[in-house]
């Protein structure tokens, strides 16, 4: 098993901390191997960055990531530069206040920006994203997930980033479910 995940947005937005929490929680909780390779624009805030992440239960013997298995998109900058490297039958995540996907781009979208606003606090939208990322991919554990974001965001902020966990994986869990039973109404319509 080895999933390869490219997250992608603009500094500021908590890229490289997503990347780090999904590779954590593979490797500390999860017990599995993981690698981690950020890159930044020439900007921290406002500029491009990425974070890629493999995981692994075998030996990772090259970190770079050309073609990812997931791509997380949270700046349409960082969709347009990763869209066509995705392979075929890989996993589209997109923030969809931020992202505008090609027609027929498929994937999944949720509001994380506008779901932190709500909450009070524009800067937890990454969480929300891992939260999300969380329910769609399987890549980790719910549960490993959510024990390293509470390790990982900082002191005094912990309830409220899992609030915004809790809050992306929620509502990925329901984007499946709503997936599925469309899957299946289309299944018993064709039978």
């Amino acid at each position: 098993m080895q999933k390869k995940i490219v997250i992608t947005g603009f500094g500021g937005q908590g890229v490289v901390l997503a990347g780090r929490i999904v590779g954590k929680a593979a490797a500390i909780r999860d017990g599995l191997e993981s690698t981690l390779v950020q890159s930044y624009g020439p900007e921290s805030r406002g500029g491009a960055c990425s974070a890629q992440v493999t995981i692994a239960d075998s030996q990772i013997n090259y970190p770079y990531i050309q073609h990812p298995d997931i791509l997380v998109a949270m700046s349409q900058a960082g969709y347009e530069k990763y869209k066509a490297l995705l392979i075929p039958e890989g996993i589209l995540i997109v923030d969809q206040d931020l992202v505008t996907p090609e027609a027929g781009a498929g994937g999944f979208s949720v509001p994380s920006t506008r779901f932190a606003e709500e909450m009070g606090l524009k800067m937890i939208a990454n969480i929300i994203m891992v939260g999300f990322f969380t329910a769609i991919s399987e890549a980790v554990t719910l549960e490993a997930a959510r024990q390293t974001v509470r390790e990982s965001v900082p002191k005094g902020t912990e309830e409220k980033n899992l609030k915004a966990f809790e809050k992306g994986w929620a509502y990925g869990r329901s984007s499946l479910k709503a997936r599925a039973k469309k899957a299946a109404g289309q299944i018993g319509a064709f039978a």
